[in-house]
């Protein structure tokens, strides 16, 4: 698949001011660091009547740069980006409360992050990016400014003001030649548009030049200010090629079929753990370190599958970026491979549903102690842009002392991968339906309410040995099913706990908890406001009621009317 291509130019100079106080910076890196972060062009303009403004604008752009290759690779751009100016923004606002009144650490701030088929803009002040794209310019940022009169404007808003910022953002499509231009008001102030763009397409295939025609055509016009320009030409994108994309997929075969005894790369295999349909895993010992672990091959079922390999590969990357006691741990390769599989932490206990069938009436507080320790676990991933999107009994296991490992990460969705463009789909669900939220049939987007969704069942059938609704959800039948209390089938479940699992296990996300400390908070608490007549419509607290009682009514109504038109006549 090829890779995106941007060639950058900038230009920067003090002007008629004694310093100079924009910055600007840019970064396109190399492999896989321009494939899951993208390329960077930033610009800032350091507020001339604040004490340090020419630091703030340094720290802003070389802080962006730096930090933000720094934030988790499932991350997606907004997460990213947000996180990072966030964090540029207190760190402005704290070292500028030394300072006198009015004399802070004030910067504009306008960033362009370039990742597979998207741009992704962020925006603070007056500096501007605009997007030259089939010979027409257009302002993509809008002026953070207030007038104080007919002709001078004020910064209404910028990096460093307060402790919270209010960002502009958004991304659009990006296509070959697309040419985008950042700049400080000190240029754009004293150019038109129609100089703008005849400078740019009369220098299109040299940026740095253009940007520094700009900068001096910005001069020539009576610009006061410092000066800045940055040109971005996208010269090629990333476009999903299916022949290079399945030839990279293959570079790894299959392993061969495994047995007790064998040894695969230096690890011997002691036997078969679990086969399925779409792998097999292992218990193996590294003949180095003597130390047990599992193996995880792919079925080869799947050998000419494009779209398993690449979730068997994401897997494993997932795996390896989650750092949790509750979350299995994917051991880092110290061999070169050979074959397609990966390594993993060996658990020595049972699955949910062994720990189930050996528990079929647990304790409140066992089912509590599990419940918290899995919110932990899957909290690791949320935290990582990621859904697992398979929560069930065969994908928890139990320790011998108690512990809880969150287990397979083949159905996991990764936000910052699905902004990765690809020849085929990335990050559909392969959950089983007994646990799948209710949003995957209907096409609503999964969310983090949809693991919620998924641990609140487990939480269910850990305590009554069934499933809230009857049986799996489907699109047909989700306005006909009732949640049946847990308490009717499991006397020992208070109703307040009930009700934390009811709000749980809601059809409409929206309704469920949004925080799994929330969740497990009402779960080992008492939550008044759950057990309110008004918190839960009838509809959706007994939707048969409801209906029975809204037939009744119009019946009455329709007698009545009846009744009425009788006596008139």
């Amino acid at each position: 698949m090829s890779q995106l291509q941007i060639n950058i130019g900038q230009y920067s100079e003090k002007g008629q001011k004694p310093d100079n106080e924009d910055a600007c910076a840019s970064r396109v890196p190399d492999g896989a660091q321009l494939t899951n972060k993208g390329a960077v062009v930033a610009i800032a303009d350091g507020v001339s009547s604040a004490a340090k403004g020419r630091q703030a604008a340094e720290a802003c752009v070389s802080g962006f740069v730096s930090d933000y290759y720094s934030t988790a690779d499932s991350w997606t751009v907004k997460t990213s980006g947000r996180k990072v100016l966030g964090a540029l923004n207190r760190w402005l606002y704290g070292q500028g409360q030394g300072l006198s009144s009015g004399q802070g650490m004030l910067t504009t701030f306008s960033v362009l992050v370039f990742k597979s088929m998207t741009v992704h803009l962020f925006h603070v002040g007056d500096s501007r990016i605009y997007r030259l794209r089939n010979g027409d310019l257009e302002q993509l940022t809008r002026d953070h400014q207030s007038w104080g009169s007919a002709e001078q404007a004020f910064l209404s808003r910028a990096m460093g003001a307060d402790l919270h910022v209010e960002i502009d953002y958004r991304s659009e499509a990006l296509e070959e030649g697309d040419l985008f231009l950042l700049t400080t008001d000190g240029v754009h102030d004293y150019l038109s548009q129609k100089e703008i763009k005849e400078i740019v397409l009369s220098l299109r295939e040299h940026p740095e030049r253009a940007a520094r025609e700009l900068v001096t055509r910005a001069l020539k016009n009576g610009s006061q200010d410092n000066v800045t320009c940055q040109v971005a030409d996208v010269v090629q994108l990333p476009l999903p090629d299916q022949e290079e994309f399945y030839q990279g997929l293959a570079e790894l075969p299959f392993p061969p079929a495994l047995e007790s005894g064998m040894v695969l790369e230096g690890c011997r295999v002691i036997r078969e753990l679990h086969a399925s349909n779409r792998s097999q895993v292992y218990l193996v010992v590294d003949e180095d370190s003597g130390q047990h672990y599992c193996l995880k091959t792919p079925s080869v079922n799947f050998e000419d599958d494009a779209e398993y390999i690449d979730g068997f590969l994401h897997e494993e990357w997932a795996g390896r970026r989650i750092s949790n006691n509750h979350v299995l741990q994917v051991i880092k390769p110290t061999r070169p491979r050979r074959f397609l599989y990966y390594v993993t932490e060996y658990v020595d206990g049972k699955n949910l549903r062994q720990w189930m069938n050996d528990h079929p009436r647990p304790t409140l507080d066992e089912v509590r102690s599990i419940i918290e320790q899995v919110c932990a676990g899957v909290r690791a991933f949320h935290r990582l842009e990621m859904l697992h999107q398979d929560l069930k009994p065969e994908n928890i296991m139990i320790t011998k002392d108690g512990g809880v490992k969150i287990i397979d990460f083949g159905s996991t969705r990764i936000a910052g991968i699905q902004e990765i463009a690809a020849p085929i789909e990335r990050g559909k669900l392969l959950g089983t339906l007994d646990f799948s939220a209710p949003e995957y049939f209907t096409g609503e987007a999964a969310s983090n309410r949809s693991d919620i969704y998924s641990i609140g069942v487990l939480a269910y059938q850990m305590l009554t040995g069934k499933l809230p609704y009857g049986g799996p959800l489907s699109q047909r039948s989700l306005n006909r099913v009732r949640y049946q209390p847990a308490r009717e089938i499991n006397p020992t479940v208070p109703d307040w706990m009930d009700a934390a699992l009811e709000k749980a296990c809601r059809i409409n996300s929206q309704r469920r908890y949004g925080l799994l400390s929330e969740f497990v908070h009402d779960i080992k608490m008492p939550n008044k406001t759950l057990l309110s007549d008004d918190f839960q419509p009838l509809v959706e607290r007994n939707p048969v009621l409801f209906w029975k009682a809204l037939t009744t009514a119009m019946l009455l109504g329709h007698v009545g009317w009846v009744y009425l038109y009788l006596q008139s006549h």
